[in-house]
């Protein structure tokens, strides 16, 4: 068994990223898939939306060789499901790695006794294209891009397709981009059916058909430390996560 190594990325934050992670972690678990979820943006949001302690030892630790990535798994109240955490150590990191040799590979070294251990490891990158989150795309297999259904969240689109494109050519060539996830779509606005429209026209194949829905309860959870699935599951945002597991296992199985 190898993990399937999942990456979501986007350079503009409140885009729905941390919350999607969450849900799909909890979905395929749930889909009976051995999943760990990793924080790798030093706000920790991914850390206390699943109740986990982000005091203890994480991600920074990991990738600084201080305790290994096994040591550093905590459980979360859904089973199947464990998580490393952040904290405001990793924030530093950008500054720390910066003038060693080998510093775009610092994750995967740190990570790679995990792959024989998950089905899947789904990273939450910070909303920035610095060190850490050029690491994790040295790391992973694939990359989801969350994106806002807003005129404004298309601007960064191109720019982090290159970004992604480059790091394939010069650093890891089984780098893909799993594809394009909608968050906070209101079917009501016609802004949110255009913007979908316009990005579905460039980039086809890659647009996920699940809309992940502006909803009361999605942004709810969190504050309780839970997934939606075990806060409201017959939510419109709890179908959609688990439509979109879903479609992710019939992307990359």
């Amino acid at each position: 068994m190898s993990a399937k190594k999942i990456i979501f990325l986007n350079q503009k934050g409140g885009v729905g990223k941390t919350t999607s992670v969450v849900n799909l972690g909890a979905a395929l678990a749930i889909l009976g898939k051995k999943v760990l979820l990793i924080d790798f943006d030093s706000q920790g949001n991914l850390s206390s939306s699943l109740s986990v302690d982000n005091g203890a030892n994480g991600a920074y630790e990991v990738i600084t060789k201080q305790i290994s990535a096994l040591e550093a798994c905590q459980k979360t109240n859904i089973n199947n499901l464990e998580v490393i955490s952040a904290n405001i150590d990793l924030a530093g990191l950008n500054i720390e790695l910066v003038n060693l040799e080998n510093r775009n590979f610092f994750v995967k070294e740190a990570l790679s006794s995990l792959d024989d251990k998950f089905d899947y490891i789904i990273g939450d990158c910070p909303p920035s294209l610095g060190l850490v989150s050029v690491n994790s795309l040295v790391w992973a297999n694939y990359v989801i891009i969350p994106m806002q259904c807003e005129y404004l969240a298309m601007e960064g689109l191109n720019s982090l397709m290159r970004t992604v494109a480059t790091i394939k050519r010069t650093l890891n060539t089984s780098l893909e981009i799993l594809g394009i996830l909608f968050t906070m779509y209101n079917k009501r606005t016609k802004l949110s059916i255009e913007v979908v429209e316009d990005v579905s026209q460039y980039f086809d194949s890659l647009v996920f058909k699940t809309l992940i829905p502006r909803n009361i309860r999605l942004s709810e959870a969190p504050s309780h430390g839970l997934p939606i699935f075990s806060y409201d599951n017959s939510c419109s945002g709890a179908k959609a996560y688990y439509k979109f597991a879903q479609e992710v296992i019939s992307r990359v199985e």
